[in-house]
């Protein structure tokens, strides 16, 4: 399975030579958005996770995935600040990848059971519009995440003023689990080494 980070909290997630694309951004902090996929997946209706125009959709695959959804909130209020979000839990080739959206809260004892034991658990890190990093380590390590991808944070002249950096986050983990990465994608397998793996921003 082929993990690609395509920025802020947008990655596309390949198998067998289908591809989704996960929370497409219209943001001015970033260049435009242009990809190809065979399907969309957002997590909630804001722009920067729901800019399905940025996707051009290719028919006629059958997908490998099955896709589960995990309902949460964008905030600790229960939505009333934010608003709903989801979570995917996409399945192929034995192997699981959770992608959080824009998760604003500790989820609840049923929500983890829905994400526990992923390969691979993309989530949110820069605090302020979502959990930040202590509260994103927290979730990692209760919902036993294999391989943790860090996303929704600052970085250089990209991302939103004032969410935090991923050094926030990375600074909490040894330097022996944390890789990062030349480039924007990797390959998620049994082998994969357990651990954080930061992908690089390339234009997408």
């Amino acid at each position: 399975m082929e993990i690609t980070w395509l920025g802020h909290a947008c990655f596309s997630v390949e198998s067998g030579g289908y591809r989704i694309v996960l929370d497409p951004y219209w943001m001015n902090s970033y260049p435009p958005l242009h990809a190809r996929a065979n399907a969309v997946l957002c997590s909630h209706g804001h722009a920067d996770h729901n800019y399905a125009a940025a996707v051009e959709l290719e028919q006629g695959k059958k997908s490998p995935f099955a896709v589960e959804r995990v309902a949460s909130f964008h905030d600790d209020k229960g939505g009333a600040l934010r608003g709903e979000n989801t979570m995917h839990v996409l399945r192929a080739e034995g192997l699981t990848v959770v992608h959080c959206g824009d998760l604003g809260h500790f989820p609840t004892e049923t929500q983890l059971a829905e994400i526990s034991n992923a390969d691979a658990l993309l989530i949110p890190v820069g605090g302020y519009y979502t959990i930040d990093a202590a509260m994103a380590k927290r979730v990692a390590e209760a919902a036993r995440a294999r391989v943790i991808v860090p996303m929704h944070y600052r970085h250089g002249e990209f991302g939103l003023r004032p969410v935090g950096t991923v050094d926030e986050f990375l600074k909490l983990w040894p330097d022996s689990r944390v890789r990062r990465l030349a480039g924007n994608s990797f390959t998620l397998d049994a082998d994969t080494p357990a651990g954080v793996v930061v992908p690089a921003y390339r234009k997408a």
